[in-house]
This record gives C-alpha cells, sequence and structure tokens, in this order.
C-alpha cells in the first residue's frame, strides 16, 4: 500500500513539475527582508498544483535556489494564505529568504483555503494531505530528498498531523505556537470551553477564508460585519446555535458545531491529537513556545512527549524547545503589536526563530556538525531577569517543589481582605473564604493565555488591580520577600471548596506584586468542577459538599525579584477567556439558564489548600544575555 502511493506521487510529481516548467512563470523574488541573506539567488514559481490522493489539487508557490546541487525542501502548510506565509506580524522571514541560503521552499494552501481546491474543513484532511505533500515536495527536481516543515499556530498542527502519517521523506519538522491535543488546551481547557479563541478565531479567519475560497460572497460579507461585533456575539448563548455560522444544514463552519456537540473527550478529539502518535514520530523536532502562547501547556507536552515516547532513539535525543517571553503572535521583533509589557522587555526578548530554524535545517537537512542539537535541550527566558537560560529537561532538574499556603481569617475576598499565602501548614479553625459568583456578572479577562492578538484577545501581561477590587475575587500574598526567587516550571494548586450548585468552576491566577502595587499576571488556569475527575466522563458535585480539586496553571518563568511578592487570585469566572459556567448543571453550549452560586474557600488543617511553586535554585542552568543558537555540553 505504502509503495503504491509513494509511486504514484512520483508520477504525479513528476507531472506537474512537468507543467511548471513548461508553463508557469518564474519571476525572481524580491530581496529578503531580514539581514543574513544567503548565496543563492532565488525565483519564484507561484500557483503549482500539487495532486492529493483522491484527485483534488493544492496549490503551492515554489522558490527555487540558483543551485546545481541538490537541496533539502523546507515545507509549510497554511491556512492563512501562502502569499502571507506567515510572515507578520513580525514572525518568520520571508521564504525567499530561507531559499537563498540554498533551499528549496514550498508555501502550500491548504485543502479549501486560498488558491486550493476542495472543501475545508479543520483538521479532517490534513494527515493525508500532508503526507501527499511531503512526498510530492521531495520528489522535485533538484530535491535531495530530505523534507522540512515550519509555521506557526494551525501551520504547527499541519506538521504533526503530517508527522503521525509518517511519511518517509519528512527529516525533522519545527511547529512553533501549537497543541498536542485539539480537546484539551485548544478548544477547551479542564472543561470549560476556550470562548475568546474559538468563536472569534472561527468567524473572521478560517469560516472567513473558507467562504472565500468557494466563492460564497454573501456569507463572506455576513461574516466580515459580524466580526465587527464580536463582543456582542461572545455573550451570544447557547452556542450550538451561534447564528453568525449558519447552524443546521446550512452551516458555514459545520466543524464548529461538532466541536460544540463533542464537549467531552473521545474518538473525535482523539484520531488527531499529536500526543497519542509520539511513538509513531521518529524525527527531531524543534518546538518554539511563548510564556503567554495559547498552547504553551500542549507545546511543552509536546517536547517532553517526545522525549520520552519518540519512535526513535534519534528522535527522543534530538528534540529542543524554546520558550519566550512572546503572545501568541509577536514574537518581539521591531514593530510587533505585542502587550505593552512584553515589549518593554526590548531587543533580550527578541525571538531568534529565523537564525535558529536555519541552524536546526543545516544540521538534520544538510548533515553540518554546528552544536545546534546535542541531546534535549531547553532554552527559556526567565522574565524579570531579562536572560535566557539552558537546561536539559522538564520540569528543570533540581525544582524545589514548595507549598504557599491559602490563609485568612475569613476576609480574603479582594485585594483589601486579609488574604495571605504562608510556607506554613495553616493551624485549625481557621474560618473559610466566602463570596457570590453570578455567571451574568462574571469576572473580566485582564490578559492571560488565550489567543490571538494581544490588541483584541485575552493575552499577555497586565495590571490586575481592578480585577483585584471585585468581591468575587479572593486574592492571597506573601510578605514582600527578602532574596530574589526564581519560579520556572509547571504551576498548580489543591483547592478545597464547596459550592451551592451542582457544577461551577475554579479559576486560579499567579501574580507578581511590584513594591508599587502593580499586580502583573504570569499565567492562569481552571477547572470546571463537573470534570475534576474525568475529561470524558464530567460527573456533578452534591452542592455543600467539599471537594479537594487540582487547577492546573499554565507554565511560566519569573524571578521575582526581592522586595516583591507572590499572589494567587481565586475565583469562579475568567470571561471572555472562557464560558461562563452557569452553575445549573448544565453548560451555555445547551442552555441560555443561569444562577448564582455561593462559593466556599477552606484553608485550616483538615483542609490544606495550597498553592504549589517549582522554585529553582540559583545554580542549575547556565544564563545568558542572548539566545544560544548552538548548544555546548
Amino acid at each position: 500500500m505504502l509503495a503504491d502511493v509513494v509511486g504514484w506521487l512520483r508520477r504525479s510529481a513528476s507531472l506537474v513539475v512537468a507543467v511548471m516548467l513548461a508553463g508557469a512563470a518564474a519571476c525572481a523574488a524580491p530581496a529578503p527582508p531580514f539581514s543574513g541573506a544567503g548565496v543563492c539567488a532565488v525565483t519564484r514559481t507561484t500557483n503549482v498544483a500539487v495532486p492529493m490522493r483522491d484527485g483534488t489539487l493544492l496549490r503551492a508557490d515554489v522558490y527555487r535556489p540558483a543551485t546545481a546541487e541538490a537541496v533539502p525542501v523546507i515545507l509549510m502548510r497554511t491556512q492563512y494564505g501562502k502569499e502571507a506565509a506567515q510572515v507578520a506580524p513580525a514572525r518568520y522571514a520571508r521564504p525567499e529568504w530561507f531559499a537563498s541560503h540554498c533551499y528549496l521552499v514550498v508555501i502550500q494552501d491548504i485543502r479549501g483555503q486560498f488558491a486550493s481546491a476542495g472543501a475545508f474543513s479543520e483538521f479532517a484532511d490534513d494527515r493525508n494531505d500532508g503526507y501527499d505533500s511531503v512526498e510530492w515536495a521531495a520528489q522535485l527536481p533538484g530535491s535531495s530528498g530530505k523534507v522540512g516543515m515550519y509555521g506557526s499556530s494551525y501551520v504547527g498542527a499541519t506538521q504533526w498531523l503530517a508527522a503521525e502519517t509518517a511519511p518517509p521523506h519528512l527529516t525533522t519538522i519545527v511547529p512553533a505556537n501549537t497543541a498536542s491535543d485539539y480537546y484539551e488546551g485548544w478548544t477547551y481547557e479542564n472543561g470549560a470551553f476556550r470562548l475568546n479563541f474559538i468563536e472569534p478565531w472561527t468567524m473572521d479567519s478560517i469560516a472567513l477564508s473558507a467562504a472565500k475560497n468557494r466563492g460564497d460572497a454573501k456569507v463572506a460579507e455576513q461574516l466580515a460585519r459580524d466580526s465587527l461585533d464580536i463582543a456582542s456575539w461572545l455573550r451570544y448563548t447557547p452556542y450550538r446555535s451561534f447564528p453568525p455560522l449558519h447552524p443546521g444544514d446550512g452551516a458555514v463552519a459545520p466543524y464548529f458545531y461538532e466541536w460544540i456537540s463533542h464537549r467531552t473527550d473521545g474518538p473525535y478529539w482523539q484520531q488527531w491529537a499529536p500526543q497519542q502518535y509520539y511513538p509513531k514520530v521518529t524525527i527531531p523536532v524543534l518546538h518554539i513556545e511563548g510564556w503567554y502562547d495559547a498552547f504553551l501547556a500542549g507545546g511543552v507536552r509536546n517536547f517532553t512527549g517526545m522525549v520520552s515516547s519518540g519512535g526513535s532513539a534519534f528522535a527522543r535525543n534530538n528534540q529542543r524547545i524554546v520558550i519566550g517571553p512572546w503572545d501568541h503572535l509577536s514574537w518581539g521583533r521591531p514593530g510587533s503589536p505585542a502587550a505593552p509589557m512584553l515589549r518593554q522587555i526590548g531587543p533580550v526578548g527578541n525571538s531568534p526563530v529565523n537564525e535558529l530554524m536555519l541552524a536546526w535545517w543545516d544540521h538534520f537537512l544538510k548533515g553540518i556538525d554546528n552544536g545546534v542539537s546535542n541531546g534535549p535541550t531547553v532554552n527559556y527566558f526567565e522574565m524579570g531577569a531579562h536572560v535566557w537560560k539552558t537546561t536539559t529537561a522538564w520540569p528543570i532538574p533540581g525544582t524545589r517543589w514548595t507549598k504557599y499556603y491559602l490563609s485568612s481569617n475569613g476576609h480574603a475576598s479582594s485585594v483589601t481582605g486579609d488574604g495571605q499565602l504562608l510556607t506554613d501548614e495553616p493551624p485549625g479553625g481557621q474560618e473559610p473564604d466566602t463570596y457570590d459568583y453570578d455567571p451574568r456578572n462574571p469576572v473580566p479577562s485582564v490578559g492571560g493565555h488565550s489567543c490571538c492578538a494581544a490588541l483584541t484577545g485575552t493575552q499577555g501581561p497586565y495590571d490586575q488591580h481592578a480585577v483585584e477590587q471585585r468581591p468575587d475575587v479572593l486574592v492571597y500574598s506573601t510578605r514582600p520577600l527578602a532574596t530574589d526567587t526564581e519560579v520556572t516550571g509547571p504551576v498548580s494548586v489543591t483547592l478545597y471548596a464547596s459550592s451551592s450548585a451542582p457544577d461551577t468552576d475554579w479559576t486560579a491566577k499567579l501574580v507578581d506584586v511590584h513594591p508599587d502595587g502593580t499586580a502583573v499576571n504570569l499565567n492562569n488556569g481552571i477547572q470546571r468542577a463537573s470534570f475534576r475527575e474525568s475529561s470524558s466522563a464530567p460527573t456533578p458535585i452534591e452542592p455543600g459538599k467539599v471537594y479537594q480539586y487540582t487547577v492546573t496553571v499554565w507554565p511560566t518563568s519569573n524571578l521575582f525579584r526581592a522586595g516583591h511578592r507572590i499572589r494567587l487570585e481565586i475565583s469562579s469566572s475568567d470571561f471572555p477567556q472562557f464560558d461562563p459556567n452557569p452553575n445549573t448543571g448544565s453548560w451555555l453550549g445547551d442552555s441560555t439558564t443561569t444562577q448564582v452560586a455561593h462559593q466556599t474557600v477552606f484553608h485550616d488543617a483538615e483542609h490544606p489548600s495550597a498553592l504549589v511553586l517549582p522554585l529553582i535554585p540559583a545554580t542549575p542552568g547556565k544564563s545568558s544575555a542572548t539566545f544560544p543558537i548552538s548548544i555546548a555540553r
């Protein structure tokens, strides 16, 4: 079967290449916008047909270096337009820049998007199409037969989906800002719907461009118009009848309604999840992530999963992850629209991705011994200190897992209360903290790890002062720290709590409080009570009963300077980052009914609620004011 498919692809590739060379217009590419262009002149051929196994023709632009030597191929499969090639805002160098370093570069529109034929459906076709595209690219004239891939977000997903099928000529991938699972950490998070990512992204991006692709001007105009009112649409319930995407037989994005109907984890989601396929992936992977990225947790999981379970020793020993001070789109390049506090970090936080990818490909595709890979490697940016650090594993070896216990006299509500974080276990008899959570008045999201742009989405670091004034936000803080304290790694909260409702949410947010009172969010998490034990079989809670919950706060790296305070916020909503829990036992995907929940958080000897932080001793890891492309052990 495999030999038949490869043979068919070779025959199809030869035909398409012959047509390309005979009839397509090749033109000189403009000069690359970044410094460090290579020695090869570059020509570009547009809209080259790439046949899939079912006969559908996808379209690609091919950037060819002027060289007599066979060279590797770099492939991007994007749903955001091959003309854009994910250059803006401030991410990758233009394709001709990579081609000038003597690589064949292929930028392809995926099925049903922009110039490519076929019907678009998110995730559904990118495994087979990815395999076919890799094997087609490997047969291009002038190709050495080795293919690497790159791209961010869903363009990272197209790499993993291709890698799951193990194309023989796929040699390495460089997925950035992408997930390990398209249920957990993409569409849902511990049972909560990732509202402020999924609805705007579907409306003003993938559904809109697919409508334009199929010539549906009326729908495209309607989606563009509705996207201007997204703040209002985010409050529309129930989600299963979300009007802008036309529920029912006329759905313009039927996959959206599939996501709503598959509220729990299961076979629908796991058929695609990269984390299910690590043992089948036998190639090196360079992972790129950001501390405020929408898919950070999954990106880290991809790295650790490949180190532990990759399909070969070669793959397991050649994994590298870079985690910088970035949100989803803005990687620190000059002029990128990052959150203001990220821009203030300055040039040390700029992304090294273009130069690093080039070195990675030089090593794994051209065989150059440049020190870019030397065993599993983690390069991470320590915020607060503003330095790059290097270590060999995640979590970092030598991490001291330290509990900071919640404590108060029953008045931790808002920043004006008496909530504390203590390293000693709480005494018996402490009064619990209480508040009322009203889904009609949820706690607003201020920054966070949603998607996709800092200026329009709920992502990035911001002062939490206004949020901390609310009576439905519990605030617990340490005393000013006596010494600098590095926190790097996974963060969690053990929470003992009860609710008057049959279902509710618990949220947690880690905050760095500066001496002037500025309270900067580092990362956050949420746990839907009914999903406390299982993402595939949720169960209601008993009103009034105390449960132990684990609220997973996404990873971070931050140096809490002496004089700063560590703070934890506990609440029950984070809107519109997540859908508000209606407290009824249903959810707003199916219902519009809500009720107020009375919440109680316990912190005594029998209920030691605690924030668990990964403290890093001063000695481990190497630090640098600039990013290290090569690695010295």
